[in-house]
């Protein structure tokens, strides 16, 4: 059950952080939300690192580092995919494929076996993602501009969870620091090359917290995979597309649709399945 919490929370802070980015994404350059993002992080996870007694090797390290690389392309690619194409598109998208790799990695290669329950739950969970994100959008535009994006993005994402999962569990949160730092040293060409671009100290601050929430998302995972399989740690994680869909309903009382009624409901049944 403290396995499942902590994938719980893994989800819930990365809906923050995601609904927040992808927001200011579409106010700021998105590779300049995406660097500040990871600084923010870095800073963040050193913080709770040395706070965590730990024994870190430099095969944990490197794991962490591969982990990064696939952060940085990952939010870069979403957050280029939100500035440009409808939200409903490319949130589903890249939650999708960003589940349904790491599942097959983990049962072909890493030999996680899940209870037929579990399996339940991940057959159930797989369109939920895409269902509680789905608003509707008929626009051709945001359908051809934004899934590309979405695409390349979930393979960064698969690479994030399945690497990052793979660092001893005497590692502590080291690796996710050095996640961080190969986050930063990924995204730091592409914003030099989009140097003109400006941005606000408000906007800095708020990029960099962002970044410093989606580095605690990683953590609560990274701590969710010793105490569970990999493959149910990256489905509960990343029921993260839930958070946009309840903010929207609560805070902006906004109505949901029919698809995304039955996302919600699909998602909750995952959750049970997947603790029990």
């Amino acid at each position: 059950m403290t396995g499942t919490l902590l994938a719980l929370g893994s989800a819930a802070t990365y809906g923050v952080a995601d609904l927040a980015g992808g927001l200011l994404s579409r106010r700021v350059g998105f590779a300049a939300v995406a660097l500040l993002g990871q600084v923010g992080g870095l800073v963040l996870s050193v913080g709770v690192a040395l706070a965590v007694p730990s024994t870190v090797t430099l095969v944990d390290l490197g794991w962490g580092a591969l982990s990064g690389v696939g952060t940085g392309a990952g939010m870069a690619f979403l957050y280029r995919g939100l500035s440009r194409g409808a939200m409903s598109v490319v949130v589903p998208v890249s939650a999708v494929g960003g589940v349904a790799l790491p599942v097959l990695v983990g049962v072909i290669l890493l030999g996680d076996r899940p209870s037929g329950l579990a399996w339940v739950g991940i057959v159930v969970a797989v369109p939920a993602l895409w269902l509680v994100s789905w608003t509707g959008s008929s626009a051709r535009a945001d359908v051809v501009s934004g899934v590309p994006d979405a695409l390349l993005a979930s393979m960064g994402i698969a690479v994030q969870y399945l690497a990052l999962a793979q660092a001893g569990p005497d590692a502590g949160i080291w690796p996710v620091v050095a996640g961080r730092v190969a986050a930063v040293l990924a995204l730091a060409p592409v914003v030099a090359r989009r140097a003109r671009e400006s941005i606000s100290a408000a906007h800095v601050g708020l990029a960099a917290a962002i970044g410093g929430m989606a580095a605690l998302a990683l953590s609560l995972y990274l701590l969710a995979t010793r105490q569970q399989m990999v493959v149910v740690a990256v489905v509960l994680s990343s029921l993260y597309p839930v958070i946009p869909v309840v903010f929207g309903m609560t805070a902006l009382r906004e109505r949901l649709c029919r698809t995304q009624v039955a996302g919600l409901l699909g998602a909750g049944a995952a959750t049970v399945l997947l603790s029990l």
